[in-house]
């Protein structure tokens, strides 16, 4: 019934848009429809919207689960991508937080604000 997730977000910034996604995430543009750039994100369509104005949500709106997260801030930091750091949930020098349960998550955003994150879970 509900085969495949699409992910969206919102842009009025298509141009850097369209470089953060492909350049630093190195995802797969497909298309521009007029109404939205279309990316493959690893087997996953992600839609970004064009809007002419947008006020970004301050919570995050895209992840990705990875499989070692040090080694993918390392690679996205090295591509310029630059990591958020919320002091109240005391981050590691990289901007990763562990969690109690050993899950680790580090957040960044795109070009026109939308929070974004990287997640390492431990298998339950």
């Amino acid at each position: 019934m509900l085969d495949k997730m699409v992910g969206f977000a919102i842009t009025t910034k298509p141009e850097d848009a369209t470089a953060f996604y492909t350049d630093k995430l190195g995802f797969k543009f497909l298309s521009d429809d007029g109404f939205a750039l279309v990316f493959d994100a690893n087997g996953t369509m992600l839609r970004i919207s064009k809007m002419k104005e947008f006020k970004p949500a301050q919570y995050t709106v895209l992840g990705w689960e990875v499989a070692d997260i040090g080694q993918t801030v390392q690679e996205l930091a090295g591509k310029g991508v630059e990591f958020e750091r919320y002091e109240f949930m005391h981050p590691d020098s990289r901007g990763i937080v562990t969690f109690p349960t050993g899950d680790k998550v580090a957040w960044f955003k795109d070009p026109d604000g939308n929070v974004l994150s990287v997640s390492q879970h431990v298998s339950g």
